[in-house]
């Protein structure tokens, strides 16, 4: 019998479990010289690894073993529940549009993309039009492109002054504009373009709208006098919210409606509208106001056969006997035989005469015809980043001007849209209005381009948004990273 399985060894053992089971450990003090001195397991109990590391746990931190616990559940698997994969994705996006520079790369990113098709389309639009005028097929394109190339370098400025000297060009563009309106109703200066007397000629084929820049002066003069107001705590009263931004607004519309054109003064009164609205107006001013420019609006309708007939010709979708309506029944012509996808580019039918203005007021129709359903929604797509990007450079900015300005351009872009597309697909009255940034016309593409620039500039002022600029500075992020692993300890990798 080996030495350690005496009697007395065994006998030890039947009374520790003796004591175990009728608690004789939790009554008696412990005596810790009664114990043997080693630490391994009591003679003739099995050892097990397991127990032997918890127990030497135990001792070390002088706290008994673990207790159990629940078995964890395993990660549920990448396609399990259902949803999962869509809110993801929506938290992603979500993060991504809280980014300090995103408002800066949408109004930057949708507005090159809209000028950049816009002058593919002119070019596909106007091909047929320039052949009956006798001019070569690329006429009305290489005039496109060079409104653009200055647009460019007007939108490069706009998008690199401070925010000071946009706000000091605001008098100057407002009487420099009044001036050029003024001017084109002296006989033997305006001239007249299909019936509206608002073109000033300036040499060789190039002719200048300056109701166009109206809209910018508008804009600018509008949000220059509310901030100044909103600092001096001004605009709780009504007679300083009217006066003078209605009465000057009205002598614009006056100057426009001289020449004829409906479309750029309902423009302008959607710009006058957003101003007020984000200046706090209160219901009952909106409605006084809306109740007199709604008053005027039909009267000139009423005086007038050609815009009678433009209201009446919503909704039609084949022209009546007498040819009334062609120009609307036949944009509908357009965007039903494009398709989902197109016939192509340049191989739209109804830009070979059928379609009057195919590459002013409606290229959109054109569009439609050759790219379809996938490319009116991409252009639409791209209006609507334009637009919420404007509505958020508006809303998160401090300075009042910023705010003003920002919101007005937003208006100016997106109305004018809505009216262009909405008379294409029969659902608004044809105004006469150019789709921004798209259509042809350099007197329109100009301050439109500026105007961008001036939303480009407000973006960059937005809180984080030059600081993020900086860090994407290649020089700035060299010097960064040197300084960072500078600071290393010598070493570390």
């Amino acid at each position: 019998m080996p030495a350690d399985e005496g009697p007395d060894a065994r006998g030890r053992v039947r009374a520790r479990a003796h004591a175990t089971r009728t608690g004789a450990f939790r009554t008696r003090p412990f005596a810790p010289a009664a114990l043997p001195a080693r630490s391994g397991p009591p003679d003739g109990v099995p050892t097990h690894p397991g127990l032997a590391l918890r127990g030497r746990l135990a001792a070390g931190t002088g706290r008994g073993p673990a207790p159990s616990r629940p078995p964890a559940r395993s990660a549920p698997a990448p396609g399990g529940p259902r949803g999962g994969g869509v809110r993801r994705a929506y938290e992603q996006a979500r993060r991504a549009w809280d980014r300090p520079l995103t408002a800066y790369y949408v109004i930057l990113g949708s507005s090159l993309l809209i000028i950049v098709l816009g002058l593919v389309m002119v070019y596909s639009a106007s091909m047929i039009k320039a052949l009956e005028l006798a001019k070569p097929s690329t006429y009305f394109f290489r005039k496109q492109f060079l409104a653009a190339v200055i647009g460019a370098g007007l939108m490069l400025l706009a998008a690199r002054m401070p925010v000071k000297l946009h706000r000091g060009l605001a008098y100057p563009m407002l009487l420099g504009t009044v001036f050029l309106m003024a001017l084109v109703q002296v006989p033997g200066i305006g001239m007249s373009v299909n019936g509206n007397r608002n073109w000033l000629y300036i040499g060789g084929p190039f002719q200048l709208q300056p109701s166009e820049f109206g809209k910018l002066a508008l804009v600018l003069w509008g949000a220059d006098l509310l901030a100044r107001k909103q600092d001096k705590r001004l605009l709780t009263q009504w007679k300083h919210m009217l006066v003078p931004m209605v009465p000057v607004a009205f002598m614009l519309l006056g100057l426009i409606m001289l020449g004829g054109d409906m479309g750029t003064a309902i423009i302008l009164t959607a710009i006058l509208f957003g101003l007020l609205w984000l200046a706090g107006a209160p219901t009952r001013l909106f409605v006084g106001v809306l109740g007199f420019a709604g008053a005027i609006a039909v009267l000139l309708i009423k005086t007038n056969p050609n815009r009678m007939s433009r209201l009446a010709c919503v909704g039609v979708s084949e022209p009546d006997a007498a040819g009334g309506c062609w120009q609307a029944a036949h944009g509908i012509y357009a965007l039903a035989s494009g398709g989902w996808f197109g016939s192509g580019l340049g191989a739209s039918v109804e830009k070979w005469g059928q379609l009057p203005e195919p590459h002013t007021d409606f290229i959109f129709a054109i569009t439609g015809e050759e790219l379809g359903l996938a490319g009116t929604l991409s252009v639409l797509a791209l209006f609507a980043a334009l637009g919420y990007a404007g509505i958020r450079v508006a809303g998160r900015t401090e300075d009042p001007f910023v705010r003003y300005a920002a919101g007005g351009v937003t208006t100016w872009i997106t109305a004018q849209a809505v009216i262009n597309i909405g008379a294409v697909l029969g659902l608004l009255p044809i105004a006469g209005v150019p789709l921004p940034l798209f259509s042809y016309g350099g007197s329109a593409l100009l301050p439109t381009m500026f105007a961008v620039g001036l939303m480009i500039a407000f973006a960059r002022e937005q809180p984080g948004a030059q600081a993020a600029l900086a860090m994407r500075r290649p020089g700035v992020r060299w010097k960064t990273m040197r300084r960072r692993v500078k600071k290393r300890p010598s070493g570390e990798r």
